[in-house]
């Protein structure tokens, strides 16, 4: 794969997505920006979706787990279906009656100011490392496949990175991100698509669903032990709070349905999202078995994470194969990073600075506009701490699972809120917050020395939980009345 074939594919890429951005942003507002003026149409929002739950992350790791892990991923898959669901039932029309822009906002409602800031800062604190962590991820291959050989230092690709996303979100902001997510959703669908049958071609396979289900890696359901990390009820059950928590109560995910045009539209847009992502994670882990299997066949020493970007840059499978490789995980990367730093302004904004409560709108834009370079900024900079002061991979990785810790408190404040009338002493939630997942993360790690017992995922549930007791031992005497 020569480095003029993906400079072309960079500059072509990004020249659309600016495009797009200079016709959805003409006379864009802070409304615009926010709400995108909930005319989006709900299909698209839907399909654009797809693209920011499957992350660069994602691209890359969910086929290399089959090797160790076989496809026992899709029992949390399957769980999503059911966490879509309450968002659906239960979440979306909670915000569609509250008219929201930031979904955190409801905490000041129902609790007060101190449990509003606190669950908007843990959303902060969390995306923030989260989309660095992604676009890291990019740019070290962008880096060692094409700039390192050209002299150009890490510091600069990152750099450039964040200026091409600013230049197409400054100014239409979710307007544009619904209209990119849709592009860059079917970009990455087409390069799993083209990886998948290149490989089935090498491979002289006829038939890849039988292929696929007569594979030693195919198993699905896992039963058998219960302190095993891939346990059914585990993965089925932190499926289910991982969809609620990391899309219900995500700003980044729910600030795209709120820009439907009204709650029905945006529920027509959750359950046909819910379908799709199913479908499309099944053909992430088939992709897994034949990535395995190609490997094993052919002498590839490459498992987990860089399984498939080896077997798609450096294998047999030709120039058009890498390039769509490096199209998809361009496109999982920044479907979920721009939208990630659109949200982060919005948060901010709204739930910090509250600018809606400021009368001039010239100003209110102004502030919104500092905000959204200031948080471009903020994101070069935590790419480049994790280059140049952490730099160990599996530190970073931690560190980035660490901060997943910080949805198990706003799963617990919103269960408390929604599952029960009491109300909260508002200055303590702060400190139970901050408290439940250092509690979590002790028993987790406690119980795999000590009993062998994995939690896994399931820290989330726990962490909501901790969170929620800890609301019930400070509530007041007085009740919430809807």
């Amino acid at each position: 794969m020569t480095t003029a074939y993906i400079i072309l594919l960079i500059i072509a890429y990004f020249a659309v997505l600016i495009v797009i951005s200079y016709i959805t942003g003409k006379s864009a507002n802070n409304k615009t920006f926010f709400k995108a003026n909930n005319s989006s149409p709900w299909y698209l929002v839907a399909f654009g979706m797809i693209g920011a739950s499957l992350s660069g992350v994602t691209f890359i790791s969910v086929p290399g787990w089959v090797e160790t892990q076989n496809m026992s991923y899709f029992q949390m898959v399957l769980g999503y279906v059911i966490g879509y669901a309450i968002i659906g039932l239960v979440l979306l029309p909670l915000y569609y009656r509250l008219n929201l822009t930031s979904i955190y906002t409801y905490l000041e409602d129902r609790f007060g100011k101190y449990t509003y800031k606190t669950g908007a800062s843990f959303f902060l604190l969390s995306r923030t490392i989260g989309a660095a962590f992604r676009l890291f991820l990019v740019a070290k291959v962008l880096q060692t496949i094409l700039f390192d050989a050209y002299g150009i230092p890490f510091w600069v690709t990152v750099s450039i990175t964040i200026l091409l996303i600013w230049l197409y979100t400054f100014k239409g902001g979710i307007k544009t991100i619904v209209w990119t997510d849709t592009l860059q959703t079917l970009f990455m669908l087409i390069a799993v698509g083209v990886c998948i049958y290149t490989i089935s071609n090498e491979m002289k396979i006829d038939n890849l669903l039988e292929y696929v289900s007569e594979s030693k890696y195919s198993k699905i359901f896992f039963f058998d032990d219960i302190s095993a990390g891939n346990y059914f009820w585990k993965q089925f059950l932190s499926g289910a709070f991982i969809a609620v928590v990391m899309t219900g109560l995500d700003q980044d995910m729910m600030q795209k349905n709120l820009t439907c045009r009204n709650l029905k539209d945006a529920q027509k847009n959750m359950f046909s999202f819910t379908i799709v992502l199913v479908i499309v994670n099944f053909f992430f882990l088939a992709l897994g078995v034949l990535l395995t299997d190609y490997a094993q066949q052919n002498g590839i020493d490459a498992h987990k994470d860089k399984l498939f970007p080896i077997i798609a840059t450096k294998g047999s499978l030709g120039v058009a194969t890498a390039l769509f490789f490096l199209l998809g995980l361009i496109a999982a990367a920044y479907s979920s990073a721009d939208s990630a730093l659109t949200s982060l302004t919005t948060s901010f904004s709204i739930d910090i600075l509250e600018i809606h409560k400021k009368k001039d709108k010239k100003v209110r834009e102004k502030i919104r506009k500092k905000i959204h370079v200031i948080f471009s900024i903020i994101l070069v900079l935590t790419i480049l701490v994790f280059k140049y002061f952490i730099a160990n991979e599996s530190v970073i990785a931690n560190i980035f699972k660490a901060a997943g810790y910080t949805y198990g408190p706003l799963l617990g404040l919103y269960a408390f809120g929604l599952f029960t009338k009491q109300k909260v002493k508002d200055k303590m939630v702060p400190a139970i917050c901050i408290l439940a997942p250092i509690l979590t993360f002790v028993i987790s790690y406690n119980s795999l020395h000590f009993f062998n017992f994995d939690f896994g995922f399931f820290v989330l549930i726990l962490n909501g939980i901790l969170t929620f007791i800890g609301l019930s031992l400070f509530k007041k005497k007085t009740k919430y009345h809807i």
